[in-house]
């Protein structure tokens, strides 16, 4: 059992006090309703603490809350900690109970995609953990499952995709890439602009974004390459274009996008924050 890393810190370590914490999240794109009649392939999510991109996260959670229960959840993560690619068969422990993983699935994945099954990079990761009290919330009293994996630079994303597609192909779906946006400041040393760092932060996310939206992952990742964008994120988002591409996707929709600086009214460290639907 994978426990948890960052509770009391990224979000409350009391079940109770969380279920507030996750609730109070909603407040600006609502709760979701009790039906479950849409349908959606996958989303981009952010992964900070609930205090700052929680309200974001809340616009792909609605979504989720709204959409078919799928057999299993695919995360897609990221290593901060620079390990390689790696998938997690493990199930994962929150505040709010325990959420078991599709191994099956993980270990069929691991034999088409060459990608090896390792718990320990997922051990200090948080990335995939912040996603999981909300699945959780938003799936209160139903049994899901979910698979992890770290997706890194090292796999090729346009293979990645495709056998992916042939190892989920009799299965019900839905993606979560983990990532958050722009990281500016000093504490990221990033500080492609001295002035206007709002105005800025918001054209140098939408600029990419907009590559998201039409699921274009060559421009998307030209883009990223060319600016030296601190996307923490930007391979998970990247493979699960190139896996919405090979299902068919054409495009994407932004649902909410802000920054850190816009919560305490300080940009000069500041990260930016997506929800992107794709449907």
């Amino acid at each position: 059992m994978r426990q948890p890393i960052v509770d009391g810190q990224f979000y409350e370590a009391d079940p109770k006090k969380l279920l507030k914490q996750i609730e109070s999240c909603f407040k600006s794109s609502g709760l979701p309703s009790s039906k479950r009649s849409k349908k959606m392939f996958g989303c981009i999510c952010p992964h900070a603490g609930y205090a700052f991109s929680g309200n974001c996260a809340a616009y792909s959670y609605k979504e989720i809350g709204e959409s078919f229960i799928p057999d299993v959840y695919v995360l897609l993560g990221l290593s901060h900690n620079g390990f390689d690619s790696c998938i997690s068969i493990e199930d994962w422990e929150t505040p709010l109970g325990a959420v078991k993983a599709d191994s099956s699935l993980g270990n069929e994945i691991s034999k088409l995609t060459k990608i090896p099954i390792d718990e320990i990079p997922h051990q200090n990761e948080h990335s995939i953990e912040v996603q999981l009290p909300f699945l959780q919330f938003v799936n209160k009293g139903i049994d899901f499952k979910i698979l992890p994996m770290i997706i890194s630079p090292d796999i090729d994303a346009k293979k990645f995709a495709a056998d992916i597609k042939k190892a989920v192909s009799k299965k019900n779906v839905i993606f979560i890439a983990s990532s958050d946006f722009t990281h500016y400041g000093p504490n990221y040393g990033y500080l492609p602009f001295v002035s206007d760092i709002k105005e800025n932060m918001y054209k140098l996310d939408s600029s990419a974004i907009d590559f998201i939206k039409n699921l274009d992952s060559k421009g998307f990742l030209e883009y990223v390459d060319s600016k030296e964008i601190t996307i923490c994120g930007y391979y998970p988002i990247y493979a699960l274009i190139e896996i919405a591409k090979v299902f068919g996707y054409k495009k994407a929709e932004l649902l909410k996008y802000y920054t850190s600086g816009d919560i305490v009214d300080d940009y000069s460290n500041s990260v930016g924050y997506a929800s992107i639907l794709i449907k």
